[in-house]
């Protein structure tokens, strides 16, 4: 053991060594104008990850293990939440979120094939997909202009006998109005999936957003808040839905022993189950019809390392933002600038840039003028996802309804972008960024 011990000594030490030839020398290079990529998002890492992923490849477990738990243990705390499970994406967290929601063994608010969840359209396709993919059927509403998130204005018209659900994210990293759409799914008895994929960190009138839901998903992809390659997490306080998460998670298994471990009910082979002989093996007895969205323990180990920075990565995001706020407010003759609601707290995932109606100039003309200089932007996802190509193709076999024209979210998909304000860009490189924006724009004055 001592020798075991030892040896992995000497490996950390020259995994540091790697770290501080190979990957540190990026994060110090100089920004150079004209010259240095600015990125919209990006990983954020020390020797510290990297040495948890080694640690952990050399257990060899490989699934779900060890690392996996501590993660979860954590995460829940960080958030004060009861519990927090790891899937293998944030998409994969929407799935199961919303399956979840699909369990008879919710009995009469189990959600079934016909029934109704209000979204919005101007957001990340799998928000969305999950709806669709059960059997339910979608109502969009529209979105705010300066928030970029679902108008509960129309909360009330997009309610029919048939509704069941809200599900919604907070669009890059700014929470939505969470004690309107709370109050509407407590008055209407309606479930209430928060997706906060784009916004962990983000704070509501003190709390996390997530945990306001009946269910809260997160995305550890490189470019979000805290990354661990792929990943993702599904949160609760309920216990049912806990254990409907678990079971769905995990093949729709009925058994609840963890990886490794074999009749935690000491009656593995002493029960009845449906019409299956009596005394199933229990390990191999299935009460949904679930899935397999396990990470792996060596992402789950960079995770735990990420996690340990994500209050700070929180603050830079928040810093970043100001910079590009302070730079670009007195534009708005040009630009309808983000703008955060009087509860929120927001751990901001990107700065939304819309151009004002009548101008001499186009989305694509300051896009391409940015891209041009390496200033990297994105569009708000798909936009109206009601235009994407899926939509065009299958969209006469969908059932879905749509409150109103969703007029901000056209103007969304073809006046807006955003750029990055993730904890590796520096000051310098933000100045830039304001510098060139304001650039193009004088040349239409």
């Amino acid at each position: 053991m001592e020798r075991k011990e030892q040896i992995k000594k000497e490996i950390f030490e020259k995994v540091k060594e790697y770290y501080a030839e190979v990957h540190q020398p990026a994060f110090c290079a100089p920004f150079i104008e004209d010259t240095s990529r600015i990125n919209y998002a990006g990983r954020v890492f020390d020797e510290k990850e990297m040495i948890n992923l080694v640690d952990s490849s050399l257990d060899f477990w490989l699934t779900y293990g060890t690392y996996s738990k501590e993660f979860e243990t954590r995460f829940a705390q960080y958030l004060g939440v009861r519990w927090a499970f790891l899937v293998n994406s944030g998409s994969s967290a929407n799935l199961l979120a919303f399956f979840t929601l699909t369990s008879p063994l919710l009995k009469e608010r189990q959600i079934k094939r016909g029934d109704e969840v209000i979204t919005v359209a101007a957001g990340f396709p799998t928000t969305v997909s999950p709806i669709i993919q059960y059997g339910a059927i979608p109502v969009f509403v529209d979105v705010e202009l300066e928030t970029f998130n679902i108008d509960t204005a129309q909360l009330d018209k997009a309610l029919s006998p048939l509704t069941k659900a809200v599900m919604v994210a907070h669009t890059l990293g700014n929470p939505v109005n969470l004690d309107v759409i709370k109050d509407f799914c407590d008055e209407h008895n309606l479930w209430f999936i928060e997706d906060n994929c784009d916004s962990l960190g983000s704070k509501y009138d003190g709390t996390f957003t997530g945990v306001w839901g009946d269910i809260g998903t997160s995305s550890f992809y490189p470019p979000h808040h805290m990354t661990m390659g792929e990943g993702g997490a599904v949160y609760t306080n309920n216990p049912l839905l806990k254990k409907i998460m678990l079971s769905m998670r995990d093949w729709g298994r009925d058994c609840y022993c963890e990886s490794g471990m074999d009749n935690t009910c000491n009656a593995r082979f002493s029960q009845q189950f449906g019409t299956l002989p009596w005394g199933y093996d229990h390990k191999y007895v299935y009460s949904h019809f679930g899935f397999n969205l396990k990470v792996s323990d060596m992402q789950a180990a960079v995770g735990l390392a990420q996690l340990e920075k994500l209050p700070g990565f929180t603050e830079k995001r928040k810093e970043n933002f100001a910079a590009l706020y302070s730079g670009l407010r007195d534009l708005d003759h040009y630009f309808i600038l983000p703008k955060a609601g009087p509860k929120s707290e927001p751990s901001w995932f990107g700065f939304m840039i819309t151009l004002k109606n009548g101008l001499k100039f186009t989305r694509n003309d300051l896009v391409e003028y940015l891209e041009s200089h390496h200033i990297q932007t994105r569009n708000l996802f798909a936009g109206n996802i009601l235009r994407q190509p899926a939509f065009d193709t299958i969209g006469k076999d969908l059932h879905y309804r749509v409150i109103g024209g969703l007029p901000n979210t056209d103007k969304i998909m073809n006046d807006s972008f955003w750029i990055g304000v993730y904890p590796g860009m520096r000051p310098e490189a933000l100045q830039y960024v304001v510098k060139k924006i304001r650039e193009f724009v004088k040349k239409y004055e």
